[in-house]
């Protein structure tokens, strides 16, 4: 388990590990607009991870090929719905565009 703090809404959870830090943030009752879907990621899900990185699953290729797609990216950079988190350390994670509709 660890705990997953969501910024800007300050606001902390419980992990189970393999969690994916999309389901988290779906779970914590924060409105997350993501274009994630079945037939796979989009890029909306977007988030810096400001705290806590080695205690999420590496980066992928896929991943990694999407992110290079994105706008904004920088090294901080994750994709909610391909991370997952593996119960080692506390995570902090920044919404963009947390409350402007974006």
């Amino acid at each position: 388990m660890a705990t997953l703090t969501i910024m800007p809404a300050d606001k902390s959870i419980e992990v189970a590990d393999g969690t994916t830090l999309l389901a988290a943030i779906l779970s914590s009752g924060i409105d997350f607009p993501h274009n994630c879907e079945e037939q796979g990621c989009r890029g909306g899900c977007h988030v810096f991870v400001q705290e806590g990185r080695k205690g999420l699953s590496k980066i992928a290729r896929e991943e990694n090929e999407k992110l290079d797609s994105i706008v904004g990216v920088g090294s901080k950079s994750r994709l909610a719905c391909q991370a997952k988190v593996l119960g080692t350390e506390n995570i902090k994670v920044e919404l963009l565009g947390f409350g402007s509709g974006l």
